[in-house]
């Protein structure tokens, strides 16, 4: 298809041909082996060893919603890496946490954002927060084979929905199946210690500054009892990576601000060692 247009100046007929507005379905139709989900599979012969990423935690708060990950990756019984990255934004007002297969799980991600480009750009306009749930949906649902095979992505999908003016959370499973979470959720190995966690802190009229908080304390928590998600270690300048989505728009919190939260909490847990036991962050 490049031969044929190089040197002329002139896009491929492909470009041109009017179609559908997502990307996943040009791709298909184009070049399908390239998705992901369209890999032809070796056969499988034990358990496949890959990195895996762990514990994603997300908490909404009036005006918006808190979207946190822990920074381990493991490989079996071993760490595989102390500072992987598992949230990423997916657009404006949007951000995606990673658990499972980590490989497999950032180039989701990546698809997924050039998947949310491609629409605003053919459309003119962004989709609703709903739909980009549902675009999502479809992509770990193509993903279901290597899933299959112990190759799973599991992610936590966070925004602010500027239609209803608030942040909305959801949850998947290895099947593409949605839930809308109210309040909290969590996903990953971690993910039953830090709901556990964020049910006893959560309330509904929490503060950004007390929701950033009680991320990070869920994620402290879940390592505590994991010991697949790694908790703040502030020997090596590593921290839970945290991210506000408002209607002002997606943001990351600065080392400098998740280092100040996170030796608050370790302070506090010298003298609480098992954390707060009422909603007081």
């Amino acid at each position: 298809m490049e031969a044929n247009t190089r040197g002329t100046g002139r896009l491929p007929a492909a470009f041109l041909t009017p179609g559908s507005s997502s990307f996943m379905d040009f791709l298909s139709e184009q070049s399908p082996e390239m998705l992901p989900g369209k890999r032809v599979l070796p056969p499988v012969q034990g358990v496949i060893e890959a990195p895996h990423g762990t514990t994603i935690v997300a908490v909404t708060f009036p005006g918006g919603v808190v979207l946190a990950g822990d920074r381990r990756a493991t490989m079996g019984n071993m760490i595989a890496q102390r500072d992987i990255e598992k949230v990423f934004p997916a657009d404006e007002f949007s951000a995606v946490g990673i658990a499972g297969t980590a490989g497999l799980a950032v180039e989701m991600v990546k698809l997924f954002q050039l998947e949310l480009e491609h629409f605003e750009k053919v459309e003119g306009t962004t989709l609703s927060l709903e739909g980009k749930a549902n675009r999502l949906s479809t992509m770990i649902r193509s993903n279901l084979g290597m899933a299959m095979q112990g190759l799973a992505v599991v992610p936590l999908f966070a925004g602010y929905d500027v239609d209803r003016e608030k942040g909305r959370i959801f949850s998947y499973d290895v099947t593409g199946g949605r839930s809308e979470e109210s309040g909290y959720a969590a996903t990953g190995s971690g993910s039953v210690f830090a709901r556990g966690s964020m049910k006893k802190l959560y309330r509904e009229d929490l503060t950004e500054q007390q929701a950033t908080t009680l991320v990070i304390q869920a994620l402290y928590d879940a390592a505590d009892d994991d010991s697949a998600t790694g908790g703040p270690d502030v020997a090596r300048r590593i921290y839970p990576i945290v991210t506000v989505i408002t209607e002002d728009g997606y943001r990351r919190l600065t080392e400098a601000e998740s280092s100040d939260i996170a030796r608050s909490i370790l302070e506090r847990r010298l003298e609480q060692p098992d954390g707060p036991r009422a909603s007081l962050l």
